[in-house]
């Protein structure tokens, strides 16, 4: 009797162990913390929209892990080509919070973390949602800069944490500026780059756009979740965020701007500067043939090469390639391919050994840059039409000085139709 009232106890013991482990089990979230982290823009290109990522806290165990979104290589298998044509691979991974922080701040990067203002069974469903994505068979995605980066799978898990009241609210809601605006804001301070990136891309970008497309930015993220409010499933609105927490501050670093300021003032004083320096050489040649033609042979090759190379690559990635946001793009009307032509004609040009030789090259050389210098002003006419609103003033005003100074320098073009007609006589 008393074996068997010990295994009767014994059972109802296990039977109360069960049950009390049960709520531990099933009720994982009440010990997770879930953060958004958002790191600020670093020194490499592909890191000048910053990032985001999603940080898990758990108590029972004492980790914190870090679900990244935006993981790339490029020891990839051909992961130059892919790029190219926009095919290119991101994956997802985890790794510990506390190595990825501090490579951000070793990295002199803002980062900070937003801790979500969410019930334990939503915190355990983002728990399930971030470890499915990490998955071998899940973690591989095709990156688009404005549709799919980074920033794609924390608006999911915001929407999980809001049953869809966050992307409901932000996808009926306007933009405060359109994709190019943004670009800008990141890359203002960087002439060069600014100038091409913005060449490359057409008018898709110039479109208005939703305060949900705008979160392909980290930072947009950041600033809208630190906003919004929901309701939860006992009808209580409450914050989505309950804590900032700004981890680290970088210094001397380029500002983001807040709102994106017009570039083309400075391109076109940029333009015209190098347009004096052009007429000053052209007056040199004018003094002494020898060193003016050379140098002037030098600069038309140049301005070629630059123009060209970049007009070729737009041509390239408007036809041929994944890249959505550099289609239909209308500065292909003065820089494109056909000013490589100019790189030949230059080299020839310098090395006539008299006007004679050097007088086709001349004439092809300056309808060139005559053809450029149309295609711009055909590029602000067509403007005209609501087909085409693309916006840029700056890649016009940049290139409109130059092209007509190339094409109509004084001091050669007097000469070259004296040459013309006398042989015409």
């Amino acid at each position: 009797m008393r074996n068997f009232m010990r295994l009767f106890l014994c059972c109802i013991l296990l039977l109360l162990g069960a049950v009390y482990t049960l709520p531990a089990q099933t009720g994982r979230g009440a010990d997770l913390t879930c953060k958004i982290a958002v790191a600020g823009p670093g020194n490499e290109l592909y890191f000048w929209w910053g990032h985001i990522a999603l940080v898990i806290d758990d108590s029972r165990t004492g980790q914190s892990r870090f679900f990244d979104y935006g993981l790339f290589s490029f020891d990839n298998d051909h992961f130059f080509l892919n790029f190219a044509f926009g095919r290119l691979l991101y994956s997802s991974g985890v790794s510990t919070s506390a190595g990825n922080i501090a490579t951000y701040i070793h990295s002199n990067r803002d980062f900070t973390l937003y801790t979500l203002d969410i019930s334990p069974e939503k915190r355990e469903e983002i728990r399930q949602f971030a470890e499915t994505s990490v998955l071998p068979e899940n973690r591989d995605y095709l990156y688009h800069h404005f549709k799919d980066n980074c920033a794609g799978p924390i608006l999911k898990i915001l929407d999980i944490a809001t049953d869809g009241q966050f992307k409901k609210h932000y996808i009926n809601e306007p933009g405060r500026f359109t994709l190019r605006q943004h670009v800008r804001r990141h890359t203002w301070f960087s002439p060069a780059a600014d100038w091409v990136l913005n060449l490359w891309m057409g008018q898709d970008i110039d479109l208005p756009i939703s305060a949900w497309d705008e979160m392909f930015l980290p930072s947009e993220v950041a600033r809208n979740i630190t906003e919004f409010q929901y309701t939860d499933s006992h009808g209580v609105t409450r914050n989505l965020v309950s804590d900032v927490e700004k981890v680290y501050e970088s210094r001397g670093r380029p500002i983001v701007l807040e709102t994106p300021r017009k570039q083309w003032p400075r391109e076109l004083v940029f333009s015209l500067a190098v347009s004096l320096i052009l007429g000053f050489l052209f007056y040199v040649q004018k003094k002494s043939p020898a060193f003016g033609q050379v140098s002037l042979g030098i600069i038309h090759s140049l301005f070629g090469l630059v123009f060209g190379g970049a007009g070729l690559i737009m041509f390239f990635m408007s036809f041929f390639t994944s890249h959505d946001y550099t289609y239909h793009n209308i500065n292909l009307l003065f820089c494109n391919p056909l000013l490589l032509a100019a790189i030949p004609l230059g080299i020839n040009y310098a090395s006539a050994v008299n006007y004679n030789k050097r007088l086709r090259p001349e004439i092809l050389l300056r309808l060139i840059w005559l053809l450029t210098a149309v295609g711009v002003f055909i590029s602000m006419l067509i403007k005209l039409s609501p087909r085409f609103w693309q916006q840029n003033l700056t890649d016009q005003l940049l290139m409109l000085p130059i092209a007509l100074v190339l094409a109509f320098e004084p001091f050669g073009m007097r000469r070259m139709f004296q040459r013309i007609f006398w042989r015409w006589l």
